[in-house]
């Protein structure tokens, strides 16, 4: 009964921020269309001279390995179900903040979740390594604004404000695992409504994900691109998220394979274990075999990791995540 007038007293406080953010641009969904994050130039970015970037890898006709890099203009992209039951995850693709990889980790988790009822938005969020001022709080800045933008937005897109997720994979998981461990940090002044609404995610769900950027554990590339060559020992301390969880944190979801030759799978293990040193609800799974950035359609059929995404629905199930 508690919980229960709890949720309402939520849900009456939200819907009176979002009215205060006010209606004029209120609208359902289309499938596939594209939301800006922000309504003008991202806090940060307002004088970069480059813009979205989008290079074709594959040397394959046919077959697609694009990347999205010099972003300054971070976006959403809705995928919509049939039947909607206004659970809603937003998905970041990863790319060892050098870039976003476009065709891996997108589209494919909307084809897992769809079918369940979920509304997934793909998040292309800035990069570190460019030239915005307060580059490694980009990403950070980017997460934290995606959960509010969303939220903000529950009632025109027919979601429910307490079931909000936030799925990452590899760096992306880093992403993911910063704005659940510090959803109240204050990254960029606030420019509008939305940002008087809690970013915090109600769950998230991590593939291989990127933590630490202490030198044992760290992943070097995505360490570097974040916080460059020589970063202090404070600033690898403020921007591994093992290192700031509270007891706030959401319940979340961690899978990744041993032999990750890119990701040590200890950085999985050491956010596990920090969810849990502060009493928040945490599933992980270590597979033997699966490497870095299997995601769902690149794994082998007679691997036990094909299972994951079983699992893990199972897991939102548990925590009334999914109906």
């Amino acid at each position: 009964m508690k919980k229960q007038v709890r949720r309402i007293l939520f849900a009456g406080l939200l819907a009176a921020l979002i009215g205060a953010a006010g209606t004029a641009d209120a609208a359902a969904l289309t499938n596939g269309e594209t939301i800006q994050l922000w309504p003008g130039k991202a806090p940060g970015s307002e004088q970069v001279s480059f813009h979205n970037t989008v290079t074709e890898r594959s040397k394959v006709a046919g077959k697609h390995d694009r990347i999205l890099t010099k972003i300054d203009t971070p976006t959403l992209t809705a995928y919509l179900p049939e039947k909607p039951n206004g659970t809603a995850v937003i998905a970041a693709p990863g790319g060892g903040y050098g870039r976003i990889v476009l065709d891996k980790e997108s589209g494919e988790f909307a084809k897992w979740l769809n079918p369940l009822g979920v509304t997934v938005f793909v998040l292309h969020y800035r990069l570190p390594c460019d030239s915005h001022e307060q580059a490694k709080d980009v990403p950070l800045e980017d997460g934290q604004r995606a959960v509010r933008l969303v939220r903000a937005h529950a009632a025109e897109w027919k979601l429910d404000p307490a079931r909000i997720g936030l799925l990452g994979c590899s760096a992306a998981g880093h992403l993911a695992a910063e704005v659940n461990a510090e959803a109240a940090k204050k990254t960029y002044e606030p420019i509008d409504a939305v940002d008087k609404i809690s970013a915090r995610p109600d769950f998230t769900i991590l593939g291989y994900p990127v933590i630490t950027m202490e030198p044992t554990w760290a992943s070097e590339g995505t360490k570097t691109n974040l916080l460059g060559k020589n970063p202090s020992a404070a600033d690898r301390a403020a921007y591994s998220p093992d290192q700031q969880v509270s007891g706030s944190a959401a319940p979340t979801f961690i899978v990744l394979a041993d032999d990750d030759p890119v990701v040590p799978s200890m950085n999985g293990v050491l956010y596990y274990a920090a969810l849990r040193k502060a009493g928040v609800s945490a599933e992980l799974h270590v597979f033997r075999k699966g490497g870095h950035g299997f995601g769902i359609e690149r794994i082998n059929k007679d691997n036990p990791l094909q299972d994951w995404t079983k699992l893990c629905e199972g897991w939102l199930k548990s925590i009334r995540m999914l109906p």
